[in-house]
């Protein structure tokens, strides 16, 4: 078997998006909340699940002279860092600038990207390990940046499951987001059209996996497409690597009980944490 490298990348890559219906839906309606300045839009979904491939697939869809965008990947920050941070994405030098000084260098920046009739964007990702409410509290305020009774920017929070509990827990901020979507975990049929999509774009042109071999990858990821991506690696790998010419269900198997003798450790267990790969 001769193996592609790139098979199934783990890593957040929109050359690889499969456009399933609901993400279809998801994407459509970020398209609209960015688009049309509706303010802010809440995307959860658990861990592996393609929000942040979505949010790439969203900024590639923008046209770059009309849409400034400020990704902060790791928000787990205080208030003033936040805004600190959102800025630095934006290009400006914030060294030994207080926040007053920060906020008089948004509301430049935002007039200066309306005049020009430029969408300014912020994309807040990985929002459930934001542990201080004030920093949640900032995410509200970036909203009430407002000109010509329209927003100044557009917010897209990102975070998995537990992060629209919390925000319906903080009615001011909930009633700020304008559009909310959860990523549910894929169906069999979603499952194995996913794969499918995936091999083909790595130029997979026959049958690599056997039925069995499918069956179990699938039964194991339970709808989880990062899981989808490592289990179908892991085979391809193991039958690179025996000489074998089609993923076979001993493989999958022998794939899954190396998963479950690493499944135990550090940071298995604990409080709202950063996806992992």
């Amino acid at each position: 078997m001769e193996r592609n490298a790139h098979t199934v990348r783990n890593t957040p890559d929109p050359s690889y998006f499969h456009l399933s219906h609901q993400y279809e839906e998801a994407l459509a309606r970020a398209l609209y909340v960015v688009t049309e300045g509706q303010g802010a839009m809440l995307l959860t979904g658990a861990c592996g699940c393609g929000k942040t491939l979505l949010t790439r697939v969203l900024v590639d869809e923008l046209d770059p002279a009309r849409f400034e965008v400020a990704l902060i990947p790791y928000p787990n920050l205080e208030p003033q860092e936040l805004l600190g941070e959102i800025l630095r994405q934006f290009g400006f030098d914030i060294a030994g600038l207080s926040k007053p000084e920060l906020i008089e260098r948004m509301e430049r920046f935002l007039d200066a990207n309306r005049r020009r009739g430029a969408t300014t964007l912020v994309i807040v990702d990985e929002g459930q390990i934001v542990h201080n409410d004030a920093t949640l509290e900032e995410i509200r305020l970036l909203l009430n940046f407002q000109q010509d009774r329209s927003f100044a920017l557009t917010l897209l929070l990102v975070g998995q499951p537990e992060l629209r509990a919390r925000i319906e827990g903080l009615p001011q901020l909930s009633q700020r987001l304008t559009v909310k979507y959860h990523l549910r975990e894929l169906t069999r049929e979603e499952s194995d059209a996913y794969l499918r999509h995936r091999l083909k774009k790595a130029g997979g042109d026959k049958e690599i996996f056997t039925k069995g071999a499918e069956d179990l990858i699938i039964d194991n990821a339970g709808g989880v497409p990062r899981r989808l991506n490592y289990l179908s690696d892991l085979s391809l790998l193991s039958a690179f690597g025996k000489a074998a010419p089609l993923v076979d269900e001993e493989i999958v198997e022998g794939v899954l009980a190396d998963r479950r003798g690493t499944a135990e450790g550090p940071g298995a267990r604990g409080e709202a944490k950063m996806c992992e790969v």
